[in-house]
């Protein structure tokens, strides 16, 4: 998969462009995206996605915490394993923000060769979120394009979307987070140095430094694997402030892997989510935190072998 940026007087091939944000490429974005391979292939070409970068809401309003599902790396892995040939990076400025509809799509669409638009029933584009895809539409008649509009997927009759997933994640509720990404939810970081509390346990761990951008899950114990040196490792992962040694600390997110022995440290790991064991609680000293340890690692590896 090719990433590149859009570049003044550079001609380009016809493709089909696929229009979003794609945060956590939920099974609503893959339906896009297979649609718009469907669609290339029939014609002959590749499907490309546009996306702006850094994300709007981190110019718009900086002052947002956001959340996001996916960082812009992890996004693109998912979207080479899902078929796409190329992703157009295009810085989005203050600047660019007043860019009106008609504009977006003569210089920006017909520019990069698009051919063919997929977007989802809410899509919006141009100032202040003018465009809509019955705009795109009547534009794509007059400039010689074609559109297809992906209405809503749902789940369990409800609809999936971003903001619902991240409600989920939120409240603990991996399940229903898998369900609409179609996947489990990941967390992306570096390791970096702790207080080395847990090998005085006999649960070493590793503590996770993500993007401030990226959501964390609601604080809580649990199961997750992760590859590391190509070799696939279960483990337990705690999110929160450790209220059983700590008064004033901050949040943390710390990984205690099953049979791994080595040094982690400043390694990038992928970390995969797949069942909330407990939620955090405050223990009366050392013996009863060991002992519930013990027990979470039994839930854990109960839940992860069922899994294989």
């Amino acid at each position: 998969m090719k990433v590149c940026e859009i570049e003044e007087g550079q001609t380009y091939e016809p493709t089909v462009i696929a229009l979003g944000n794609f945060d956590g490429v939920h099974l609503g974005h893959q339906k896009l995206l297979i649609r718009g391979l469907e669609k290339a292939r029939a014609m002959d070409m590749g499907l490309s996605v546009f996306l702006f970068y850094p994300h709007p809401l981190k110019i718009l309003h900086p002052e947002r915490k956001l959340n996001l599902l996916t960082g812009h790396e992890e996004r693109l892995i998912i979207f080479e394993e899902i078929g796409v040939e190329k992703v157009f990076l295009f810085p989005f400025t203050a600047e660019f923000a007043g860019t009106s509809p008609l504009a977006f799509v003569e210089k920006i669409l017909l520019k990069i060769g698009a051919v063919h638009v997929v977007v989802g029933f809410n899509y919006s584009f141009g100032s202040q979120g003018k465009g809509n895809p019955d705009l795109l539409e009547k534009l794509s008649k007059h400039y010689g394009f074609e559109v297809s509009v992906i209405q809503a997927q749902k789940v369990r009759n409800k609809i999936i979307s971003s903001s619902k997933i991240r409600e989920y994640l939120m409240d603990g509720e991996i399940g229903l987070a898998k369900e609409m990404m179609g996947r489990s939810p990941r967390i992306l970081g570096k390791i970096v140095h702790g207080d080395k509390r847990g090998s005085t346990l006999g649960f070493p761990t590793a503590n996770i430094k993500i993007d401030e951008d990226l959501l964390v899950p609601k604080n809580g114990v649990y199961a997750v694997k992760t590859e590391i040196d190509g070799k696939t490792y279960g483990g337990m992962m705690n999110i929160g402030f450790r209220p059983t040694f700590e008064t004033e600390a901050e949040r943390s997110i710390e990984v205690h892997f099953f049979d791994y022995r080595g040094d982690l440290y400043s390694k990038d790991l992928i970390i995969t989510i797949e069942s909330k064991l407990r939620p955090e609680r405050k223990f009366d000293g050392t013996e009863e935190i060991i002992s519930q340890l013990n027990r979470d690692r039994l839930e854990a590896l109960t839940i992860l072998n069922k899994l294989n």
